[in-house]
């Protein structure tokens, strides 16, 4: 970067300067990590010393911070393939149980998107398709921030919830999927090597909520891509060109991610596509009713404190899951009346 002819080239020096910025951020982790490491003998000697219930405190407390920091560290290097730095594209899709199912892919956008606030990403909606009585019945957004794939990747697959519906007067628990999918955004100078034979592009009037806002023009693009039947929507922008342009970007990512899951699935068969949206693919449960609980059936991973899930906080799901942790013993098979 101190090469005099550096910022000739802008695109490659802006890319340089990102990855340099990484890696002095995972130095800086390590170093704060050793310092922390460094006083836990100390807090313990004064600890010991003084005896008292506060200096005892004292000590939990700071050791309880260098377990943190060290879990935050591990992930951090655990965070180290090409794409995992990369922006995620996210795509949520209700699958069986048709309006209970459209408002829990609504849940989990936003829990999704609160996940990103809490960690200062950027959130943008690129696509969304409303439900026929409520929630969604398929939304598509673009999550903008530092190792967005990286951490996202582990919750791809579907979700399963099980609660007392608010849609059903009788009050019976039921049971709803929706599906989470998650490629990497390409870099904007990747050349897209689609074939315009394998593809057709239809544009249409992008939907809104009326007002002043409303697009009243034919913005909308939507491409489907014949050798893999994969369909992509855009309609954020007011500009056709901005949204075919998006929406060309999708669809590279998740036909490379077809390709790669190809592979993936003679290796592992815990994390191929996410297949059917209904029962014996979900990789996570939501349970709501009778009692509270949380579990990833793929890491054991679980929790009572349902509603800080659905606020956004999902990093022990995600952590677990990239540590390599393993689900210990059989998944229990839950009824649902």
């Amino acid at each position: 970067m101190s090469a005099p002819d550096f910022w000739n080239d802008s695109t490659k020096a802006q890319k340089i300067a990102a990855e340099a910025n990484a890696l002095r951020k995972k130095l800086d982790l390590m170093k704060e990590l050793e310092r922390k490491i460094a006083d836990l003998p100390v807090h313990q000697e004064l600890a010991e010393e003084d005896g008292g219930p506060a200096a005892q405190a004292d000590f939990m407390r700071e050791l309880r911070a260098g377990l943190a920091m060290l879990e935050q560290t591990e992930v951090q290097f655990i965070l180290s393939q090409p794409d995992d730095r990369r922006n995620a594209i996210l795509s949520l899709n209700a699958g069986a149980g048709g309006t209970e199912a459209c408002d829990w892919a609504n849940i989990l956008m936003r829990m999704y998107q609160r996940w990103a606030e809490r960690r200062g990403f950027k959130v943008e909606v690129l696509d969304i398709l409303s439900g026929e009585e409520a929630g969604i019945k398929n939304a598509m957004l673009r999550i903008s921030g530092e190792n967005a794939y990286g951490y996202l990747k582990a919750d791809r697959g579907v979700h399963r919830l099980v609660r007392i519906s608010p849609f059903n007067s009788q009050g019976k628990r039921q049971t709803s999927f929706a599906s989470a999918e998650i490629v990497p955004e390409p870099d904007e100078e990747v050349e897209l090597e689609i074939a315009d034979k394998d593809i057709r592009v239809d544009v249409f009037r992008a939907g809104g909520h009326g007002g002043q806002g409303v697009n009243t023009t034919d913005s909308a693009v939507r491409i489907t891509h014949f050798p893999t039947g994969l369909v992509v929507t855009c309609q954020n922008e007011r500009s056709q060109i901005k949204n075919r342009a998006t929406a060309m970007k999708v669809l590279a990512a998740r036909i490379k991610q077809s390709e790669l899951d190809k592979k993936m699935a003679e290796q592992e068969q815990n994390y191929t596509a996410k297949g059917q949206i209904g029962w014996g693919h979900q990789i996570r449960s939501y349970v709501l009713q009778p009692y509270q609980m949380v579990k990833d059936l793929r890491t054991g991973e679980q929790t009572s404190d349902v509603q800080a899930v659905l606020d956004g906080e999902i990093d022990p799901f995600l952590n677990a899951f990239l540590k390599g942790k393993k689900r210990s013993g059989p998944i229990e098979a839950e009824e649902d009346e």
